[in-house]
């Protein structure tokens, strides 16, 4: 019989069951439309079980031990295609248009997901070039692509991300490593992908799609970023997704019904006591909001041991005044016990059956032990824990559903089963976690509500381990989508949206976090916290500028800079230039004066400045102890440049000399702002990060955050991100008003200067430099602004000078 070598009239996709949720249905009726006379199959997962077991018997083994249900929906549809063919197409899938005259002469065809899906962290940790997308494949079948595919599946899924294991991380790695694929079509984006993940849209603000040429439009584009075939299920749901192991081995996977628990709870079935341990030292406002999420407690057996071994009495007063016997309260001297030990004896004092984890500053859903006691019971575990859990870094902005793995600090645990904590300071519980999986029964649920994880400024890991947990979250919310998600959060919880505004404030032991504001003031805050305008049209007159930059040691940079300059398509004749040179201990000052004629002849006209700063600082120039000494030395610098170069200019560009990037029209374009002062956006490296820090929004919290704790050598030094967001995350917007501006690119009207606006070299506001300067500008009566969609490209290559233009940290 002749091998087919065509595409068949075939559709499928799959679904846990045969009721696909109503979100997708209409997108489900879109491909049956389109395409009538197909034939069209849903695949249960009972289905697609069977089939593997009947037509892939060996694969057997692998697609039972998947710890992630994302996996076996993934590898399912490469063997539905190799035994079938057909199409497959995920539930999020919209048809557009009859796929026929693309499939029309092809034996398979893939499609990249977009380009900016590569900029993503997950993608960028991995170097991807490009991504080739599973939610639409269409192959003949037996195509030799799929013998391949299912070898590498056999390699790959001991991987513990799906994107890697199954998913398109993986079917972009085997088409690259192919020996022989066959022949196989790769269709771009506008075909099939033409529309970017919510999460690539809010870090990138790409274009949006252009769909004339396209046959289909994932909606969850990239749903790796943002998991929309896997969401998680609020804990009231009576059905709670789960997977089970048996020392280490995979069990058992599915959903439970919540309510069959309830009922034989209500029916007097016995509800085994726990114990929640919280171990906690001077932070009595966090802890009691912890408290509070036990007291909110459904499950009734419970109760909650303290430790505290702080010199504070606040939270034993508290605790004392709640007069609730459930809380056991136990002080220990300040000895410095680490961590490991602490737990230890919050274990020994604990009188329950069961004792649960209950770090004091992590937030609870109510329904936390009732569901995972419910698990327990349901499933006849030892041990529950959850497979994913949420994310919040208040001093961001941001909240985001984990990774899938098993979170130690979500651990529901039979006490006769916990194995010892060792005496770490940090990371105690992670070998605990792993011993009561690798000698029990273990059930993780995927609820991932039920437990938040509070980033902030104390925890016991440093920011770089949030920072890698946040890179690979899946979904991330922000802005308003930010604020929608924790008022939804706030009504869940026992808390006032007020604790939440207030919630980065709650790190300092003894502060009370309320303010009486209510949920819409909060949600009206959190709405309008970005002022922006459209970016307006270029002026047809072409003002008077003066471009000023303060160099030192930068020899290697002045060619590059001056080349810049050159390539604007400003009238050079309307640009006058002045140059301040100092302290270098390279040939700065000879590169300059070499250059000075050609340079006369070029522009309007042009001020060369020698000043000797003498400041030599002791350390490296990022370090906190040099910054004030290092800025206002810049400051004084700017301020020499500008009165000895300043006269008739309408306008005042600051250009840094080792800028290496920005468009021929960056004048015209900062002047159509129409704005007293307004900067580009200063990145490192095209549609990067931010670089330049100083230019910063205050978050809507800011006002309520504790800033002197900041304060050094009389200048405000917060870390990166505390109550202060950047361009990178509002590049959505044209036009922003801005709190403080970066010197890296600045535009400043020259009247401004001249009525007295400088650059402080003294604490002014407990702010210098640039950031003083914008502070100075706000109380003469101007606004600062910024065009977060002007990129000028700042790489990091500066050595330590203290008249350098202002150091990437806020």
């Amino acid at each position: 019989m002749a091998e087919q070598r065509s595409i068949p009239a075939l559709i499928h996709q799959t679904w846990r069951d045969m009721n696909v949720p109503a979100r997708w249905r209409k997108w489900v009726d879109s491909w049956q439309r389109h395409h009538p006379g197909w034939d069209y199959r849903l695949w249960t997962d009972a289905d697609s079980r069977s089939f593997i077991a009947e037509h892939y018997s060996w694969f057997v083994p692998i697609y039972d031990s998947y710890p992630d249900p994302v996996m076996r929906a993934d590898a399912i549809r490469y063997f539905l295609l190799d035994h079938f063919g057909g199409v497959y197409v995920e539930l999020d899938v919209e048809c557009l248009r009859p796929v026929g005259e693309l499939l029309t002469g092809r034996e398979l065809v893939l499609g990249c997901e977009p380009s900016v899906h590569t900029r993503l962290p997950p993608a960028r940790q991995r170097g991807l070039e490009r991504i080739v997308g599973n939610a639409f494949i269409a192959s003949r079948p037996g195509h030799p692509f799929w013998a391949h595919a299912h070898r590498e599946l056999v390699r790959t899924h001991r991987l513990p991300s799906s994107l890697d294991a199954s998913g398109p991380f993986f079917l972009t790695h085997a088409l690259e490593c192919a020996p022989d694929p066959g022949p196989i079509a790769l269709v771009g984006p506008e075909l099939l992908y033409p529309k970017a993940s919510p999460y690539a849209k809010g870090l990138f603000a790409p274009r949006e799609p252009n769909l004339d040429q396209a046959y289909a439009v994932h909606h969850g584009a990239g749903s790796w970023a943002v998991e929309e075939s896997w969401a998680s299920r609020p804990s009231s749901d009576k059905t709670v997704r789960f997977w089970s192991s048996q020392d280490e081995r995979p069990l058992a996977d599915g959903a439970f019904d919540l309510d069959d628990q309830r009922h034989r709870w209500a029916r007097g079935a016995p509800a085994p006591s726990v114990s929640c341990l919280m171990v906690t030292k001077d932070r009595p406002s966090l802890a009691q909001r912890a408290i509070r999420c036990f007291l909110a407690q459904t499950y009734p057996s419970k109760e909650l041991v303290v430790v505290d071994d702080g010199p504070s009495d606040a939270l034993e007063q508290f605790v004392r005044d709640l007069g609730d016997e459930r809380i056991r309260f136990h002080r220990l001297p300040p000895a410095g016990q680490p961590l490991g030990a602490l737990r230890n004896i919050a274990v020994d004092r604990a009188r329950g059956t069961y004792v649960c984890q209950w770090d004091d500053d992590d937030l609870y859903d109510p329904e936390r032990i009732e569901v995972q006691m419910a698990a327990i019971l349901a499933l006849g575990a030892q041990a529950c824990f959850l497979a994913r859990q949420q994310l919040w870094r208040p001093a961001r902005g941001e909240l985001a559903i984990s990774h899938v793995r098993v979170w130690e600090g979500t651990m529901l645990c039979a006490k006769g089963a916990l194995p010892r904590y060792p005496p770490q300071r940090r990371g105690e519980d992670t070998p605990v976690a792993a011993g009561i999986i690798s000698s029990g029964r273990v059930v993780c649920v995927d609820t991932p509500e039920l437990c938040t994880y509070v980033c902030h400024e104390n925890n016991t890991f440093e920011p770089s381990h949030f920072e890698r947990i946040f890179d690979v979250a899946p979904k991330v919310w922000r802005g308003n989508d930010y604020a929608e998600r924790l008022l939804a959060m706030a009504a869940r919880l026992p808390l006032a949206p007020a604790d939440l505004v207030h919630a980065e404030t709650s790190t300092d032991a003894g502060t009370d976090a309320s303010t009486g504001m209510d949920t819409e003031s909060f949600r009206s805050r959190r709405a309008r916290w970005v002022i922006s305008e459209p970016a307006g049209a270029p002026m047809p007159e072409r003002p008077s500028v003066l471009v000023l930059t303060p160099v030192k040691d930068a020899a290697r940079f002045v060619p590059g800079y001056l080349d810049s300059l050159r390539a604007l398509d400003y009238p050079h004749e309307a640009i006058s230039l002045g140059l301040i040179e100092g302290d270098s201990r390279d040939d700065t000052w000879d590169v300059l004066q070499r250059a000075l004629p050609e340079l006369e002849q070029q522009y309007r006209r042009v001020t060369l400045v020698r000043h000797h700063a003498g400041v030599r600082l002791p350390g490296q120039r990022w370090e906190p102890g040099v910054q004030r000494e290092r800025r206002s030395a810049l400051a004084r610098v700017r301020n020499h440049l500008l009165s000895s170069a300043l006269t008739d200019e309408q306008w005042v560009l600051w250009i840094d000399v080792d800028v290496t990037s920005y468009p021929p029209d960056l004048i015209q374009r900062l002047l159509a702002a129409r704005k007293d002062i307004v900067v580009p956006h200063c990145v490192s490296e095209p549609d990067g990060p931010t670089y330049d820090l100083n230019t910063f929004l205050l978050r809507p919290e800011a006002a309520a955050l504790d800033w002197g704790q900041w304060v050094r050598d009389g200048i405000l030094q917060p870390p990166k991100g505390f109550g202060r967001a950047y361009l990178d995350e509002l590049r959505a917007h044209e036009l922003v008003r801005v709190d403080s501006v970066g010197g890296t690119v600045l535009l400043v009207r020259a009247d401004l200067h001249r009525a007295g606006l400088v650059f402080p070299p003294v604490p002014y506001q407990h702010l210098v430099e640039t950031e003083g300067l914008a502070a100075v500008a706000k109380d003469m009566g101007t606004t600062c602004w910024a065009l977060p969609k002007l990129e000028v490209v700042h790489p990091h290559h500066w050595s330590p000078s203290p008249s350098e233009p202002a150091t990437p940290v806020a």
